[in-house]
C-alpha cells in the first residue's frame, strides 16, 4: 500500500476539523478502502487454499442432517415440529456451518498478535478501524460461502430448490455471519492467548447452539433455556432461517421459534436486531482495538 502523506497545518486551503483538506479525503478514503479489500482478498485467498480444512468444516453439520436427522426423523413425529426432523433440523446445520469459520476470525486475531503480524499490519498508513472492518468482512463472506455450500442439501432436507429462497437463505446468512464475526472480534481484542479464547468457546458457543431452537424447539424447553435463547444472536439467526423457509414454502414451515410473551417478532424485526447486534459489538471491539498494542 502507498503512504498517503496528511495535510494537518496547512492553511492555504479548506480543510476539515480533522486537518485533512477536502481534496484529500477522497484520496484517503481510497486508501482505506484498498486496505479493507486486501484484508478481504486474504481470507478468501486463505479459504481457497485450505480445502482440506473447509471439507472437515462442513462434514459435521452434513453427519447431523444426514444421521442425526435421519436417525431421530423415526422418533420425533412431524406433528410435534409442523415438519419432518430433517428439514427443522436444516436451518440449524446452516448455523452451525457459518458459525465456525467466523468464529475463527477471532482467534486468527489472537494468532497474528502472538507472531507479530499484527503489529506489522498496525504499521500501514491505515486507521486502526479500517483493519478490524476489513477482518470482519472477510470472515463474514468466507463463512457465508461456505455455508451456501451446504445449501446445496436443501434437497436432502426436503426443501424446494427455489430461487428466490436461496436467495433469501444465503442473505439471512450473511447476516448472522456478520454479527458472530463481530462479537468473536469484539472478545479476542480483549484476550491475548489464543488458549484462552478456545477454553471460551467450548463454555459458550455449544450451549448457545442448542438453545437456540437448532435441534430442538424452543418451546419444549426449561423457561430459563428460552429466556436465554431471547439473548442468544444464534437463536435469531435460526429463526430467521427458519421464518425464510416459512416465507417460501409455507408447507415446510416449523413451529417453536421465538417468541416475546407469546408473540412472535417479524423477519424485519429480527434480521434489524441481527444487524445492530453486530454493529455495535464490531464498534465495541473497535473502541478497545484503538486502546490496545
Amino acid at each position: 500500500m502507498t503512504t498517503l502523506t496528511l495535510q494537518t497545518s496547512d492553511t492555504s486551503g479548506p480543510s476539515g476539523p480533522s486537518g485533512i483538506s477536502g481534496s484529500e479525503r477522497p484520496a484517503r478514503l481510497r486508501h482505506e478502502l484498498r486496505a479493507v479489500h486486501a484484508l478481504v482478498h486474504r481470507d478468501l485467498l486463505r479459504l481457497a487454499g485450505q480445502r482440506t480444512h473447509t471439507a472437515l468444516m462442513l462434514l459435521q453439520p452434513v453427519l447431523y442432517l444426514l444421521i442425526l436427522g435421519g436417525g431421530l426423523a423415526a422418533l420425533i413425529p412431524s406433528a410435534s415440529l409442523g415438519v419432518g426432523y430433517r428439514t427443522y433440523l436444516f436451518p440449524g446445520m446452516l448455523m452451525m456451518t457459518v458459525q465456525m469459520p467466523a468464529i475463527t476470525v477471532g482467534v486468527r486475531l489472537i494468532n497474528d498478535r502472538e507472531r507479530g503480524y499484527l503489529r506489522e499490519l498496525l504499521m500501514a498508513p491505515v486507521s486502526r478501524t479500517t483493519l478490524l472492518l476489513g477482518s470482519c468482512i472477510g470472515g463474514t463472506l468466507a463463512a457465508t460461502a461456505q455455508g451456501a455450500v451446504l445449501l446445496g442439501l436443501a434437497g436432502a432436507a426436503g426443501l424446494p430448490y427455489d430461487p428466490q429462497l436461496l436467495v433469501l437463505l444465503l442473505v439471512s446468512m450473511v447476516l448472522a455471519s456478520f454479527t458472530i464475526t463481530a462479537l468473536a472480534l469484539a472478545v479476542a481484542v480483549s484476550l491475548r492467548r489464543a488458549e484462552t479464547f478456545h477454553v471460551l468457546l467450548g463454555l459458550v458457543m455449544m450451549p448457545l447452539l442448542f438453545v437456540s431452537g437448532a435441534f430442538f424447539p424452543l418451546r419444549t424447553m426449561p423457561g430459563w433455556a428460552r429466556a436465554l435463547a431471547d439473548a442468544n444472536p444464534i437463536a435469531y439467526g435460526v429463526d430467521l432461517l427458519r421464518g425464510c423457509i416459512a416465507l417460501r414454502a409455507p408447507d415446510r414451515a416449523a413451529v417453536g421459534g421465538i417468541e416475546w410473551a407469546g408473540w412472535q417478532p417479524p423477519l424485519p424485526l429480527e434480521a434489524a436486531l441481527l444487524l445492530a447486534g453486530g454493529a455495535l459489538a464490531l464498534l465495541w471491539a473497535a473502541h478497545r482495538f484503538k486502546r490496545s498494542e
